[in-house]
């Protein structure tokens, strides 16, 4: 049994303000979310929806995970930036140094993200949304390859990676030295079960995983955090 990557949650205080930046960004179609509020729907092998959930929380820190955007080109890589910052982004400064040659952006809420390099070897065969870059450590790598059953593509100085077996994006973990959590992610996962919730849930128990006090997922969700403390929910049967 496994469990299959359904959404990407996002906290957002417009969901319908952030769900139409990064639905213009990426090309996505907007529709209503059964959490009351607006999803994306990818229109390519992303496997992934991306959820806006309303919240008052203040955004306090840099995001655990962020989307590293892939470029084809120079132009294609400034063709980006500029519709990133015509709906509504912005350039943001998060101690990348002049000489790194992605750019560092930020959404309407300050959400993170990178538009990378057109050379870069490591996303080369991925789509326009190339990895979820993510701060953590190489147990949670080893962790969400077992969980989501996607094999580990890059393994090396305690920094791991995985994909599906279908394509699509990475998910990265960068390795040590990496920020303490410190509060609620403003990101999380929501897994659709390919079987009986309960016993999926204590199959992730057993990987390293422990149930949480989080109410903001689906109703009858169960939450629960990773080896790193980082949240997600097991969604209820359909």
């Amino acid at each position: 049994m496994t469990s299959q990557l359904h959404a990407l949650c996002w906290d957002a205080h417009d969901p319908a303000r952030l769900a139409s930046f990064w639905a213009g960004l990426l090309g996505w179609e907007s529709t209503d979310d059964s959490g009351g509020g607006v999803a994306i729907l990818p229109n390519d092998d992303t496997g992934f929806r991306i959820r806006f959930l309303a919240t008052d929380e203040p955004k306090t820190r840099m995001n655990q995970m962020h989307f590293d955007l892939t470029s084809t080109s120079l132009d294609d890589q400034q063709q980006t930036v500029a519709r990133a910052l015509e709906l509504g982004g912005r350039h943001c400064d998060v101690g990348q140094g002049p000489e790194v040659r992605h750019v560092v952006l930020a959404d309407p809420e300050g959400n993170e993200f990178c538009v990378i390099e057109s050379d870069n070897k490591f996303l080369a065969e991925c789509g326009f949304v190339g990895a979820l870059a993510s701060d953590g450590s190489q147990e949670v790598g080893y962790f969400w390859s077992a969980a989501l059953d996607w094999p580990l593509v890059w393994d090396q100085d305690q920094e791991t990676a995985i994909r599906s077996p279908h394509g699509g994006p990475k998910i990265t973990w960068g390795g040590p030295p990496f920020a303490p959590k410190t509060g609620k992610n403003r990101l999380h996962y929501d897994l659709a079960p390919d079987g009986d919730q309960q016993t999926e849930v204590d199959r992730l128990v057993s990987l390293g995983a422990k149930r949480i006090d989080f109410t903001h997922g689906e109703p009858g969700s169960v939450a629960m955090a990773d080896p790193d403390g980082n949240e997600f929910c097991v969604m209820a049967p359909r």
